[in-house]
């Protein structure tokens, strides 16, 4: 079956300004968006720039805009796309060629909300145990990919880069309510000013993008209620 691409593309080589290329490719319906992309890379134009690495949804490196909505291209099946396919690189980021974003600026975001358990005193010699209800507390934030779909398609986020944005927020639930964790006062701190979790207006843009279903929204406001209320 035929399907039609519509590409934003830009390369600061030769463009002063981001342009729109139409391509067509030969796939089933079952393919994927990113079976497409790679075929006009291959076969149609190999300036074409894009990343990928796993290809199966895990590492969260093809995330784009179809459509006007978030995804990760190795997800999305060709035959769920209404034609024509629009694709775009996910906004709020730098272009640096094509669908290919600066992420560094996510990741200082990430690494400001201290995204790993924090503990005092000696090792223990075999792991922390947790509770199996303790570690359901944060199954859902833990599957975070990092993959920026649900920070990029907020609008708080698109109006102040200085906003952490819903995947550093996440990052962070994930160790607040982590029962082995002891640095929540400090990490609460970090989420709780003007450009933390107060920024959110609940849109739930992020919610409805991510790719793994997290309860973005939800895991927000209980980080809100934490700050207000102390730890559940």
């Amino acid at each position: 079956m035929k399907y039609r691409l519509r590409i934003k593309r830009f390369d600061p080589e030769r463009d002063q300004k981001a342009h729109w290329e139409k391509y067509e490719v030969d796939l089933e319906p079952d393919d994927r968006l990113l079976d497409a992309l790679n075929l006009i890379r291959w076969e149609q134009d190999g300036t074409f720039a894009l990343r990928r690495s796993c290809q199966h949804g895990i590492c969260g490196s093809d995330a784009v805009c179809v459509n006007g909505r978030n995804a990760l291209a190795c997800k999305l099946l060709l035959k769920d796309i209404k034609q024509p396919i629009v694709v775009e690189p996910i906004k709020g980021f730098r272009v640096i060629k094509d669908l290919v974003v600066d992420f560094d600026r996510f990741f200082e975001q990430y690494r400001s909300v201290m995204p790993y358990q924090v503990r005092e005193g000696q090792l223990p010699e075999r792991e922390r145990l947790q509770t199996p209800q303790a570690a359901e507390r944060i199954a859902d934030t833990a599957n975070c990919i990092l993959c920026a779909c649900c920070t990029t398609s907020c609008p708080s986020f698109w109006a102040n880069k200085e906003f952490l944005g819903p995947a550093a927020i996440v990052q962070a639930h994930r160790f607040i309510f982590d029962s082995r964790d002891q640095g929540t006062g400090e990490r609460l701190s970090l989420v709780g000013d003007r450009m933390g979790v107060w920024r959110c207006r609940t849109i739930f843009n992020c919610t409805d993008c991510c790719p793994r279903s997290i309860k973005i929204t939800k895991a927000i406001g209980e980080v809100k209620k934490a700050l207000l209320g102390g730890i559940e």
